[in-house]
């Protein structure tokens, strides 16, 4: 599947905390410019779960590339990191994994040749445009009154 150069982000990072909030930034500004404003919220929150759960897991200055992709269907955020370790949903956890999971549709792992990919979605389907209210009615040659427009001039 091809994503339009517009709807595609790539970010590498050392992850840190003064990263993980300006990246929480660039995720929100770039939902905006895609119109997916009611999205801002949950995605950067579960984002930044999966960047804090970097820093926790793999180590301060972790370097990983934060990847968003929306089709115009479907927000997929990634974040790809050089750690082999592959995470787990932990039982009664509020945070980590957890909360990725209530803020998505779906999430999941995969390993890769240098580490692993965290990912997850939501369903983001292209937001309605609502039509410009119809143009303001001409005169009809009359005014309110009932004397013609002519008349007026």
């Amino acid at each position: 599947m091809t994503v339009p150069l517009d709807r595609h982000c790539l970010v590498e990072l050392q992850v840190s905390a003064e990263r993980v909030s300006q990246l929480r930034r660039i995720v929100a500004a770039h939902l905006r410019h895609w119109s997916l404003d009611l999205h801002v919220r949950p995605v950067c929150r579960a984002a930044e779960e999966l960047l804090t759960n970097v820093r926790r897991h793999v180590g301060d200055d972790a370097r990983c590339v934060v990847e968003l992709r929306w089709t115009g269907r479907h927000l997929t955020v990634s974040v790809a990191d050089d750690d082999s370790r592959m995470p787990r949903l932990l039982d009664g956890g509020g945070g980590g994994l957890s909360r990725v999971m209530a803020l998505s549709d779906s999430w999941g792992t995969c390993r890769t040749a240098g580490g692993k990919v965290v990912w997850f979605t939501r369903y983001a389907e292209t937001p309605c445009t609502v039509g410009l209210l119809p143009g303001t009615p001409r005169p009809s040659g009359r005014t309110s009154l009932g004397s013609p427009v002519s008349e007026l001039v």
